[in-house]
């Protein structure tokens, strides 16, 4: 009920922008620019969390993308999902893009899975999702999903991805804390993996700063979509290559000659880190001119 009458206030009462605070628009043409006005770009965590997919971002998470991001998770700026998602949407196609490419080279291995690209929101906590009343990324993803399916590509959302065991609030956490209080604590529900079978999986967020909760992510949708089957043998032509140790959306074989193995996870985000966005070189040297 909460969630109904914050749309409903939303859609009849605009209050002002989520970006910027102008009044009587839910985000000016400006704030809009700003966070699908980008390029979607390759974001990588500093440092980089083992078994993180290849991961594209929309915007760089600072001023009014920031801004907008808090207004639609903490204070239930519901109508804010819709450009949110059309943001989202694009680092999703950016992603496919750049698998499709490296797949494209490829002379043997199973080609890439058919069907409709399925986004798969990272979970939050049930409490948080109690407290806000509502759960931003899958909220975000739906709106994706609608996006992608306006312009010609078949989406769904199926929000599998659920919470085993109780995790400590991440603020304040640095990526190493990050990375253990998120250990194995996501699991695919019960049936979920054969609902990941009819297309290119995406894991998607609202946010990637440490890359842990898409890391976990992806080693949960590994783990059961390799354990129910649909992937057997993959891993086995491809040199004996674990799940986790993959990095990307459709895995490039090892050394010339060998057949790939396909991945079934890539991941997308609205925004990233500055560090993330910036880089590996640029942060490195941002480090140095402290």
């Amino acid at each position: 009920m909460r969630g109904w009458w914050r749309d409903l206030t939303d859609l009849v009462l605009p209050g002002e922008c989520g970006g910027c605070g102008r009044p009587r628009t839910v985000l000016c043409e400006e704030c809009r620019a700003l966070l699908g006005g980008a390029v979607p770009r390759r974001v990588r965590p500093v440092p980089e969390p083992r078994g993180l997919p290849a991961v594209h971002a929309a915007a760089p998470y600072a001023d009014e993308v920031r801004a907008v991001l808090l207004a639609h998770k903490e204070r239930g700026a519901l109508a804010l999902a819709g450009p949110l998602g059309t943001a989202l949407a694009g680092a999703v196609r950016a992603g496919l893009a750049e698998a499709a490419a490296r797949a494209a080279g490829w002379t043997c291995g199973r080609p890439p899975p058919a069907g409709p690209v399925l986004l798969v929101p990272v979970p939050s906590a049930r409490r948080a999702v109690r407290a806000r009343g509502h759960d931003p990324a899958r909220r975000i993803a739906l709106a994706a999903a609608g996006a992608l399916r306006r312009s010609g590509t078949p989406a769904r959302v199926p929000a599998v991805l659920r919470q085993r065991r109780a995790v400590a609030d991440q603020a304040g956490l640095d990526s190493r804390q990050r990375r253990a209080n998120l250990a194995g604590a996501l699991h695919v529900a019960a049936g979920g993996a054969w609902l990941l079978r009819g297309g290119p999986v995406v894991l998607v967020d609202d946010l990637v700063t440490t890359g842990a909760s898409l890391a976990e992510g992806a080693r949960a949708v590994r783990t059961a979509v390799y354990t129910a089957g649909s992937w057997e043998g993959l891993w086995e032509r491809n040199a004996g290559s674990r799940p986790e140790e993959a990095n990307s959306v459709y895995r490039a074989p090892d050394m010339a000659g060998q057949c790939a193995a396909v991945e079934p996870v890539c991941a997308a985000a609205v925004a990233a880190s500055p560090e993330s966005w910036n880089g590996p070189e640029l942060t490195a040297n941002q480090r140095r001119s402290r």
